[in-house]
């Protein structure tokens, strides 16, 4: 399955080291999660290009033909999930910040995916915190 457009965020001119745009693989199946997601980018002022792929097919071809600084994901996607995410992302030998959002998590999940190598995991009703755990999640990888 094809791999969707990348989405533009925040296209304001910039100068220095801000003027580069954050490269953000969302794996999601939900269109309008999706765009809830990339609308809290950029209200929160992130600079970014975003893809969304829904498939672990798309997930790993987007993998292997870019760099990318973090890599947000659903916990249930179609045929795999979150936990499944990491580990391609591991076996990739990648080193990206991997931060969890679903709309439902239980506590074992979530210290699941943290003992894993996620950088943080969010709830999609509580997006607010999305601009600040990418933030941290980049900034304790570099």
């Amino acid at each position: 399955m094809p791999v969707a457009p990348a989405s533009r965020l925040n296209d304001r001119p910039s100068t220095g080291a801000e003027a580069r745009r954050l490269r953000v693989l969302h794996l999601e199946d939900s269109v309008p999660d999706h765009e809830l997601a990339v609308l809290h980018l950029l209200r929160g002022g992130l600079r970014a290009d975003v893809l969304r792929v829904d498939t672990e097919a798309g997930y790993r071809e987007a993998l292997s033909q870019q760099t990318w600084d973090v890599v947000l994901s659903d916990f249930n996607l179609p045929g795999f999930n979150g936990l499944r995410a990491q580990q391609i992302l591991k076996d990739s030998g990648q080193d990206l910040p991997f931060i969890l959002v679903s709309g439902e998590i239980g506590e074992d999940t979530a210290v699941a995916a943290m003992r894993n190598g996620a950088s943080d995991y969010l709830l999609k009703n509580n997006l607010a915190r999305l601009v600040p755990a990418v933030e941290h999640a980049i900034a304790a990888h570099r």
